[in-house]
């Protein structure tokens, strides 16, 4: 049995994310002023566009009329996705981020520090990352188990080249 609200909200709003093909990622309650927001984050591995997201608003705004969840007092439902940077704490997250530049903090055991690299492909031990090259230099490849990361965040890409960019330049 959950004993916090959050927990206890998860356990009622989950399956029903789930069953609009979405992940619920975060549950969080706070007051502001007088009134409280429930922030609910979702996503799935082919990302959530609006009209997901305002379904599931819908669903989860009638399933919490329904139930006595957030209780008698007024509150203001708020539902989104992750955002650019988003944490990587699952699994799922790092399947997610594939392709994408990440800034890592490693731990101690991993020789601390930052290293900021792009993840190629990942299996269940770890992560096989492409670090930049710096001053000219190629770029290098390295692997990096899970139990080496304590914090992972992707990283915003203004002037990155897609596939289909890179293909065609080297075409020409």
């Amino acid at each position: 049995m959950s004993t916090t609200q959050s927990e206890r909200l998860r356990e009622l709003l989950e399956p029903l994310v789930r069953s609009q093909g979405l992940d619920l990622e975060e549950i969080a309650v706070d007051s502001v002023g007088r009134r409280r927001v429930l922030r609910v984050v979702v996503d799935s591995d082919e990302g959530a566009d609006l009209d997901a997201v305002a379904d599931v608003s819908r669903a989860l705004s009638e399933k919490l009329d329904e139930s006595d969840a957030m209780g008698q007092a007024e509150y203001t439902l708020e539902v989104g996705t992750p955002g650019a940077e988003r944490a990587l704490t699952e699994f799922r997250h790092y399947r997610r981020a594939v392709d994408r530049l990440v800034r890592f903090q490693l731990t101690d055991a991993a020789g601390a520090g930052e290293l900021v690299a792009r993840i190629l492909t990942l299996d269940d031990e770890g992560l096989d990352l492409e670090v930049p090259g710096v001053k000219g230099r190629k770029a290098t490849t390295r692997r990096l188990a899970f139990d080496e990361i304590d914090k992972a965040r992707v990283q915003v890409e203004f002037n990155r080249k897609d596939k289909t960019d890179m293909k065609e330049e080297e075409e020409a």
